[in-house]
């Protein structure tokens, strides 16, 4: 079966951030109408009713992958359902609880979970291929804290996460969509971001990371405004010692281009 998922079977899902635009305002999303940095819309302009996670595009399931799925999926792989999550039954322990929006092919997810054991991490990423990745990566580490959600991030925490119920959050390397006219599509928006303040405990912490300026500028700023949150520097925050480097990372870093972590804490 795992040969035969691998070989023939194209997923049409990747998670990239994107929000999808108010019909009535759709003319207005022009470059002349691009939101502020801050995230806030012109005049005239209100925000889209609907906010995804995600974006849907090609990819493909490697045999190791299918695999995965097939022998790890029913303990790892959670489903979804429009009511609380009961994060103990989920893990089997009661501990500090991370969510993690968009994980890629779990690489950071993988290693972060390995340092830091005394932590469950509730994982959102809709792309199949990356999904089986991080399942074999557990196969592979002999990992116990991890538990996926293989669906839109807002819905689950709109449905699945009661107010102060994290201790942190993890938002690395969402899609910069780099284009002025594509911005809104970005994922670190103030709606967003006001939703998961009111879900962390205070004292729990936010953190992101991009390899794109403007966004990092534009996430300092999301954040910054909202009241909820403080941040752990003045500015821009030295790289967290649990986040490591993947090789896309180090690529970038090769060729020039630097890298970003936002780091704000949820007030008492």
């Amino acid at each position: 079966m795992g040969q035969r998922l691998g070989a023939n079977l194209q997923w049409p899902t990747v998670t990239e951030p994107i929000i999808s635009p108010d019909p009535e305002h759709a003319a207005a999303a022009s470059p002349a109408a691009a939101r502020a940095p801050d995230g806030t819309p012109p005049p005239g302009v209100a925000y889209p009713k609907t906010i995804k996670s995600f974006v849907r595009r090609a990819g493909r399931t490697t045999t190791g992958q299918a695999k995965a799925f097939e022998e790890l999926g029913p303990r790892f792989v959670l489903p979804y359902t429009a009511a609380p999550l009961d994060a103990d039954a989920a893990f089997g322990r009661n501990a500090p609880l991370v969510l993690e929006i968009g994980f890629g092919m779990g690489e950071a997810t993988a290693h972060i979970a390995k340092v830091r054991p005394d932590d469950n991490f509730l994982c959102c990423e809709v792309h199949e291929p990356g999904v089986g990745a991080l399942l074999k990566r557990i196969g592979e580490h002999g990992l116990t804290n991890i538990r996926i959600l293989q669906h839109d991030a807002v819905e689950v925490i709109d449905h699945m996460l009661p107010p102060a119920c994290l201790d942190g959050i993890h938002i690395f390397f969402p899609d910069p969509w780099h284009k002025k006219k594509h911005n809104k599509r970005r994922l670190i928006q103030s709606p967003l971001v006001a939703k998961l303040a009111a879900r962390l405990k205070p004292g729990g912490y936010l953190h992101c990371a991009t390899d794109w300026q403007p966004y990092a500028e534009q996430m300092l700023q999301v954040l910054g405004a909202e009241p909820l949150l403080a941040n752990t520097a003045e500015a821009f925050a030295p790289q967290p010692d649990y986040r490591p480097l993947t090789k896309f990372e180090n690529r970038g870093l090769r060729l020039g281009h630097g890298v970003w972590d936002v780091v704000f804490v949820r007030r008492s």
